[in-house]
């Protein structure tokens, strides 16, 4: 009898790859702090912010619709995939299973920008955090997204958490705690 060698040949639909690269910073109504969070953005990533405005009116907070209240950049493709690694940088390779959602998405905090590598503390911003989130996606996702014949994407299709996990651990050398 023959042996016969069988390999096995990972899907390429399931394949997994990092859609995008989101940074958030709220200042509040504090023009001053948002100055310096724009600030901030632009010289950890090199790209200009976009700022984000109240869309309701809470007076006792004292917003109103249309006021700036916090900036936030999005990092896709090669640009997310170098940025990832010095965020990452910030958390000493650690993350928590609390910072991994059930669809693919990573989302934690960096509660001091100093910590992330290459960054260089600046007196004019002072001590600031950012949150930063990773979204992940797999080939086929745009059925979700896309314009016309929408469709919902199949239980099997969607990233679990574990997914998430091993990806981030197999491709940016982190480790996850529980």
């Amino acid at each position: 009898m023959a042996e016969q060698i069988t390999k096995t040949v990972e899907n390429p639909m399931r394949q997994i790859s990092v859609e995008k690269v989101t940074l958030n910073i709220g200042a509040g109504k504090d023009q001053q702090l948002l100055e310096k969070a724009v600030k901030l953005l632009k010289n950890i990533t090199g790209v200009p912010p976009v700022k984000t405005v109240t869309r309701k009116r809470i007076p006792g907070w004292g917003l109103r619709p249309g006021l700036p209240i916090g900036c936030k950049i999005t990092l896709r493709g090669k640009d997310a995939k170098v940025l990832i690694p010095r965020l990452l940088s910030a958390k000493d390779k650690q993350l928590n299973e609390k910072h991994f959602d059930a669809v693919g998405n990573i989302s934690f905090g960096i509660p001091e920008y100093i910590d992330i590598e290459g960054a260089q503390y600046d007196p004019d911003i002072g001590i600031i955090g950012l949150q930063a989130c990773i979204t992940l996606t797999r080939p086929g996702y745009r059925v979700k997204n896309r314009k016309m014949r929408k469709a919902k994407l199949d239980k099997h299709h969607i990233i679990s958490r574990k997914d998430a996990m091993k990806f981030m651990a197999n491709n940016f050398k982190i480790k996850v705690e529980e």
